[in-house]
């Protein structure tokens, strides 16, 4: 559950770049968008006016939106928040094997650049399942992204890669902190980034430490991936932070921990501007 932000709890904090691009945010409104019945969690009401105006406190101008498990195969919410805004949101749908052309191509037409894949919360895809679905996106210039723990699946990433798509990998490779930092699959993953066949995601702190405001090994985590490669990294806030392992910070801490993380204002337009822009806008104007 997400923690509810007291007055004691905001800081404050510079606003973020012109053009930045928060590239992970999901809508839960259940009355105007129906939930599937087969979900794994029934997350609380987190409508677009909300996470709007977060975006208009800190400088966000641009946003990802991620099509949430909850929703199962039922697009109807994704398609409609994407047509609202189409120069400011780009989507990342999920496409299964069975997911037929025409819907991939309406979905690309609305913005969708990428298609999620989830080993996590919504059970385990076998690996053909994840070929086809690349086979499905490769035409449309689309990239895979990864949610999946690296410490147990250390080799998944690279594997994916293999298919000939662009993969990006959510919330810094979601696991605890400590035994990540010394995993073969971290290490997998900065090679990865390093030869910049791989992207990942500087968001949800709070999946890998359950104190992730004042935790040395968060900013190590942040800092082992910058330094493989900083052009390969963008940032998400994960609003509003569903189905999360810890309590979760104030949207103010969370924003002020991208400034500790980046405090050169040159890596925060690299992350948040320039990195967004070649990975969900590219060959288009900005």
């Amino acid at each position: 559950m997400t923690a509810t932000a007291t007055p004691e709890d905001r800081v404050s904090i510079p606003r973020l770049p012109e053009g930045s691009c928060d590239c992970h945010f999901h809508v839960f409104d259940q009355a105007r968008y129906p939930y599937g019945p087969y979900r794994h969690y029934t997350p609380q009401d987190a409508p677009l006016e909300d996470y709007l105006a977060s975006c208009e406190r800190f400088g966000v101008t641009r946003g990802v939106l991620i099509h949430p498990t909850v929703f199962g195969a039922d697009h109807r919410s994704f398609e409609d928040i994407l047509q609202r805004y189409p120069a400011r949101l780009r989507g990342v749908a999920v496409v299964a094997p069975d997911t037929s052309d025409e819907d991939i191509e309406r979905w690309h037409r609305l913005g969708a650049r990428g298609t999620r894949i989830t080993t996590i919360f919504a059970g385990d895809p076998d690996f053909e399942a994840i070929r086809r679905i690349a086979d499905k996106v490769r035409p449309f210039g689309w990239h895979l992204q990864l949610l999946v723990d690296v410490v147990q699946r250390p080799r998944l990433v690279a594997q994916v890669r293999e298919l000939g798509v662009d993969v990006v990998v959510d919330h810094l490779g979601h696991h605890e902190a400590r035994p990540l930092l010394d995993s073969a699959g971290f290490a997998n993953l900065r090679s990865q980034i390093a030869e910049g066949a791989v992207w990942a995601k500087l968001s949800a702190p709070y999946r890998v430490s359950a104190h992730c405001e004042r935790d040395p090994l968060v900013q190590r985590i942040v800092d082992a991936l910058s330094a493989a490669n900083i052009h390969q990294l963008v940032w998400g806030t994960d609003w509003p932070h569903p189905h999360s392992p810890h309590a979760v910070p104030a949207e103010d801490r969370l924003v002020s921990l991208l400034h500790d993380w980046l405090p050169d204002l040159a890596l925060r337009a690299q992350v948040l501007v320039q990195n967004p822009t070649r990975l969900y806008w590219a060959n288009e104007a900005n």
